[in-house]
């Protein structure tokens, strides 16, 4: 593996779709690769990654900081829909993501979250952005 961002995307899908809360409120098939507003909602779209090469480690390992944009969109209902999945998914990431066969989480950086309205008001949808961190190490 040459970039990380992809094993560490899969990573965190796999802890989100795993996760019972997070899925009572969005269904697996809606936490999915993707950068613009969904068709379906409620919707996790997990976005522009980024890493940045830290160097090697022993046995042939190398290690990167790898920065991932989580964007939750739910149609506001008046029950406050997506900052129910936000809380969910700060719960089911609290710790990280699982180690997986490919990387390993070293360092698990604290969650950032911004909410904001659509920039279409009519539409009515909020729209959720959770910053991850962390510096995973893989072996080549």
């Amino acid at each position: 593996m040459i970039d990380p961002t992809l094993a560490f995307q899969t990573a965190v899908r796999a802890t989100l779709t795993t996760n019972t809360a997070v899925t009572a409120l969005v269904p697996a098939e809606r936490i999915r690769a993707g950068g613009l507003r969904p068709d379906l909602m409620p919707a996790i779209l997990l976005a522009e990654a980024q890493a940045e090469f830290l160097g090697c480690a022993a046995g042939s390992q190398r290690l990167a900081r790898v920065t991932l944009t989580l964007h939750i969109w739910a149609q506001e209902d008046g029950a406050d829909t997506a900052r129910q999945i936000g809380g969910a998914v700060l719960h089911a990431l609290e710790f990280g993501p699982a180690n997986t066969a490919e990387i390993a989480v070293d360092e698990w950086e604290r969650l950032s979250m911004v909410w904001m309205r659509d920039p279409q008001p009519e539409i009515n949808n909020t729209h959720g952005v959770i910053m991850l961190e962390a510096v995973v190490r893989w072996r080549v």
